[in-house]
């Protein structure tokens, strides 16, 4: 078997104890139950004469060609506030492939066997949370948003124990790169100033060249990754996402959304919304995104002072007036996104107030987060409990007027709302039944679901797809899978 993989390792260049160099545990009995031709063959890969058992069997980790340097990675990161040392407890890197466009992205498996970070962990993971990171994370790519992406899932024909006995897999996931806040953490814990400056400059040689020439490269390294960052979150919020699990050791320096554990997305609106069943405290609310990410771009900063200036003390002025921006350039972004969302160009005295006004009667007539606005886009409004809302018809009203206080067209208008507001989501009801219904061997509805999710901003007839879960459904958790 040959795909024409192009790999091309430089992270195993790095220091020894940033990595350990293993093989992924085989298998039973792989079979594969999805793969992602479209994305192969974004990446250049050759599936002629390919069959699903040659599949199987590749990204199973049972038969893999004699010459990969597979290894996990080793780092750190605060979760839930607390520091620990971790690693790929689950995972394994295959190597970095260099696309056709010259682009080079990680190739790692998920769920491939023990490793040395696996601690009391089985290495293993089940099929439903993997086809869960498939469905996501295919779904935020079509959202337009930076994420991993996700290549195949392959079951191993074995069971592993959870609460329950389950069917085990293997994600194989693609990324720009694992480079994470938690990777820098790590070798911070080690004072290893040396390491640090080299992975400063690795992360620079692979994600931001254009730095090369800095004056003062970890200084502006910040800057990038906190920018990166805001852009993330913001787009994170424009369509009701709830990462979950934002640790320091899931935020990934190239700006992509890494990890769909405890994901889930925004249904009736209130920013209080959580969804993990281990975030007992709401440290991960939906409203507390941006701020957390503030929180983790400080542990990162706080690894970086000893290269930002030798002066301890001036070090720390420096990064210090990067984060105190970090609430100015959020905010531009956020109130740029909600602008967009209600079609709404220009700026005008009442702005912001407007938007905080929808929000707040979205939040007390229990409206739907997404069918909100993407009934503010439709002619007529549905007969709903908001749209009834006598405050409601007066801002409806307010609205309407700022509209034509726009420099374009009211038609340019709503194009901007239909641009940046989703008409489909993955709705976590319907991701279940999905994920129900694929532990008992029956795929239909996720190859059809997958298929509507890659035209996120287009009508579709089919109102199941779009609707809130029923009342029974609203009390939804989510769990990690491991």
């Amino acid at each position: 078997m040959s795909l024409k993989f192009k790999f091309d390792n430089t992270y195993t260049r790095l220091p020894d104890y940033l990595l350990t160099r293993l093989s992924p545990t085989p298998v039973k009995n792989p079979e594969s139950i999805i793969f992602n031709f479209k994305l192969a063959e974004e990446m250049g890969l050759d599936m002629n004469g390919i069959n699903n058992q040659n599949i199987a069997d590749f990204f199973s980790g049972n038969k893999l060609p004699p010459n990969l340097e597979t290894f996990s990675q080793a780092y750190a990161g605060h979760q839930f506030g607390h520091f620990v040392i971790l690693g790929d407890g689950r995972a394994h890197m295959l190597g970095e492939h260099i696309k056709p466009d010259g682009e080079r992205v990680d190739i790692q498996f998920k769920g491939s066997g023990k490793t040395p970070y696996s601690r009391s962990g089985d290495g293993r993971a089940a099929l439903g949370p993997m086809l869960r990171e498939y469905i996501i994370s295919e779904a935020m790519h079509h959202l337009g948003i930076p994420t991993t992406r996700s290549l195949c899932v392959v079951k191993t024909g074995e069971t592993i124990l959870r609460e329950d006995k389950l069917e085990g897999a293997i994600l194989t996931r693609v990324a720009s790169s694992h480079l994470r806040v938690g990777t820098f953490q790590f070798v911070a814990s080690n004072q290893d100033i040396k390491t640090l400056s080299q992975l400063v400059e690795y992360t620079i040689e692979r994600h931001f060249p254009d730095l090369k020439n800095s004056n003062n490269i970890a200084l502006d390294l910040f800057k990038k990754v906190m920018n990166l960052q805001i852009k993330l979150i913001t787009n994170w919020m424009r369509i009701g996402f709830i990462h979950g699990v934002m640790n320091t050791d899931n935020m990934a320096l190239s700006g992509e959304t890494i990890d769909f554990g405890p994901c889930a997305f925004l249904d009736n609106y209130d920013p209080k919304t959580v969804f993990s069943s281990i975030d007992h405290y709401g440290r991960y609310a939906f409203i507390n995104q941006p701020v957390i990410a503030q929180w983790n771009l400080v542990r990162f900063a706080e690894t970086l002072i000893p290269l930002i200036d030798s002066d301890h003390d001036q070090a720390i002025k420096k990064i210090e007036t990067e984060i105190l921006n970090y609430d100015a350039i959020y905010k531009k972004s956020w109130l740029r996104m909600m602008k967009n969302k209600i079609g709404i160009s220009g700026e005008q005295e009442n702005d912001i107030k407007l938007i905080s006004d929808l929000l707040d009667l979205m939040h007390r007539n229990q409206a739907d987060y997404t069918n909100t606005f993407r009934n503010l886009m439709n002619e007529k409004l549905p007969k709903e409990r908001l749209f009834n809302d006598p405050d409601f018809i007066f801002w409806e009203e307010t609205w309407q007027n700022r509209i034509k206080k726009n420099i374009n067209t009211v038609e340019k208008s709503f194009d901007l709302m239909r641009e940046n507001n989703p008409v489909i989501i993955p709705r976590n009801h319907l991701v279940e039944e999905i994920l129900a219904d694929a532990n008992n061997n029956k795929l239909e509805n996720l190859f059809k679901y997958l298929d509507l999710l890659q035209k996120p901003y287009n009508e579709i007839s089919e109102e199941k797809y779009l609707n809130s879960p029923p009342p029974s459904d609203k009390i939804y958790k989510t769990f990690c899978g491991t």
